[in-house]
């Protein structure tokens, strides 16, 4: 698969050039669970619960923590205090009630209505603002994305509308419907130089085209986000009851306004690393500040159905405190940035909406208070309840953590990592390295430098992403994974590492020798190591 006089070199180095670092020993381990640790290409089987917890979770994670929360209040509450006797299940809303199910506190229609009314647009708007699918600038587009029901309604498309693509999307269904009658699924289709990717899931089916250097799973993890996302506004429950009760039923009505989330999170998927590697990056700060901010949160957020709470700022994590035995899969995560990453309205006021977390539990919604700590709305508070009336409680909370966090200069401090940009290269003291991305497996959490020259315009960043994609892809192919992936190309050497605890891809010049490369990745483990309280949250704090 090589051009251009490119070559791979795979395999087995020596021990003593190689100089692999015992597992105990990788950067940004940690026996403490901050987030779900994930794999690359880790299957949906989480369920939000700790290994072992032997809690049913038929009714899903939220319903087990109220129902953890309403026995926890019963027993500190007088005998002769009445107790409503039905017990109420968070998310479990019926079909009737879907106008609840929107994360964006949106009105939405009721799903059971006789008819399906699509809005209507007047001639001048359909000419200003649909794109032609016929048009050489739609077909040649890079990557296209689009969501359609079992059925072959469409849902959602990344480029052009919709209402336009019909006939693309019932052929689409046709070939879903014709390899499943052969008792097969369809995976993927290479037509030329584009490659069709499918997800057939519940009720809907999502295909990717891409015409670069994205893999079939690549692709399928991408397809998979972006599912989620359909389940973040909607439920797994509200959507399978809506299509049980109209097979034919119109999605769009119900994910009006989202359209904005799922295009934000296609834009996240081709400049953020973490979203290929199902780890989350954390804003680099001193492990004292981090500690500050965790304590801040702890002693000011006492409120009992507060599962989760976190710190975002520009796309990191700064801090993230749990409720005991819960914790959040680095999926899950990302669309809560995403969430706040797409929605400019969070920087007028303080928030509370719905969203549900897939990989959390799929069957309800947590509550979300979102508001910004800073005049610049660039550091972000989340606090994630169960409860839905508790936007006051957790207002006055938010109030009294912002306060201790500008008492302790933590807020001062969050900004002034922001303004430095992450850091450089340079500061790793290793001539040949361009760029890298860190992986620690245990954590989930991942590091990587600033972009800088040759790297420094976007055409050039999104060559260095196709090389990474290409690396992850040889890396981790499902019929010969490979631990050690050492790649000479036209204009840079490519190195891809993997152990149990960690996954390391470097990018050096052209000229640099196997054995330099791997001198170099050691001497930049070291480094990692040095720099790990700063790079990564090891220290998992829960309520």
């Amino acid at each position: 698969m090589a051009a251009h006089g490119e070559a791979d070199q795979l395999g087995t180095t020596s021990d003593s050039d190689q100089g692999e670092l015992n597992e105990t020993e990788a950067p940004g381990k940690s026996e403490d669970h901050i987030l779900f640790a994930s794999d690359s290409f880790d299957d949906l089987t989480y369920d939000g619960l700790a290994d072992g917890d032997q809690q049913s979770v038929q009714k899903g994670t939220i319903h087990a923590i109220v129902r953890q929360t309403s026995h926890d209040s019963r027993s500190n509450t007088p005998n002769n205090v009445d107790h409503d006797s039905s017990e109420v299940s968070a998310g479990e809303e019926s079909v009737e009630e879907t106008a609840e199910v929107n994360t964006q506190g949106q009105s939405v229609s009721n799903a059971t209505e006789k008819e399906d009314v699509v809005p209507q647009l007047s001639v001048s708007q359909l000419s200003l603002d649909e794109e032609d699918v016929n048009t050489p600038e739609w077909k040649n587009q890079k990557k296209h994305v689009f969501i359609l029901s079992e059925s072959g309604k469409p849902v959602y498309s990344r480029h052009g509308k919709e209402d336009k693509l019909v006939t693309i999307m019932g052929v689409m269904q046709a070939l879903v419907s014709f390899v499943q009658d052969a008792k097969d699924s369809i995976r993927s289709i290479v037509a030329g130089h584009h490659k069709f990717v499918f997800l057939v899931r519940d009720h809907l089916i999502l295909v990717g085209v891409t015409r670069g250097m994205d893999s079939t799973q690549q692709m399928l993890l991408q397809l998979m986000y972006v599912y989620n996302q359909v389940i973040s506004v909607l439920t797994h429950s509200a959507l399978s009851k809506i299509f049980k009760q109209r097979r034919n039923y119109d999605l769009r009505r119900l994910l009006t306004g989202a359209e904005k989330f799922f295009d934000n999170l296609l834009n996240l998927m081709d400049t953020e690393p973490g979203l290929l590697l199902t780890a989350v990056r954390c804003l680099p700060l001193d492990s004292a500040v981090r500690d500050i901010i965790a304590q801040s949160i702890v002693q000011n957020a006492k409120v009992k159905d507060l599962v989760f709470a976190l710190i975002i700022a520009k796309n990191q994590l700064v801090t993230l405190v749990r409720m005991k035995k819960y914790y959040l899969h680095p999926m899950d995560l990302h669309l809560v940035i995403n969430l706040v990453n797409a929605s400019e309205s969070f920087k007028e006021a303080e928030s509370w909406t719905p969203i549900c977390l897939p990989k959390f539990d799929a069957s309800g919604f947590l509550q979300a208070h979102v508001s910004y700590l800073d005049n610049d709305c660039e550091v972000c508070l989340l606090l994630l309840s169960v409860d839905r009336d508790s936007f006051f409680t957790l207002s006055e909370a938010k109030d009294k953590i912002k306060n201790r966090l500008v008492r302790y200069n933590a807020l001062q401090a969050i900004n002034s990592s922001i303004r430095r940009h992450s850091y450089s290269t340079q500061q790793c003291g290793i001539p040949d390295l361009r760029h890298f991305l860190y992986k620690a497996r245990s954590t989930a959490q991942y590091t990587s430098p600033e972009l800088e020259a040759p790297y420094g315009s976007q055409e050039e960043q999104e060559r260095l992403f196709g090389m990474y994609h290409y690396l992850h892809h040889r890396i981790h192919t499902s019929g010969r994974p490979l631990k050690i992936l050492f790649h000479v190309g036209q204009y840079e050497t490519l190195l891809g590492w993997v152990t149990q605890g960690f996954e390391l891809y470097a990018v050096f010049g052209p000229l640099i020798t196997k054995t330099g490369a791997i001198h170099a990745v050691n001497k930049l483990l070291r480094w990692i190591k040095r720099e790990e309280d700063r790079l990564f949250i090891l220290n998992s704090v829960t309520f």
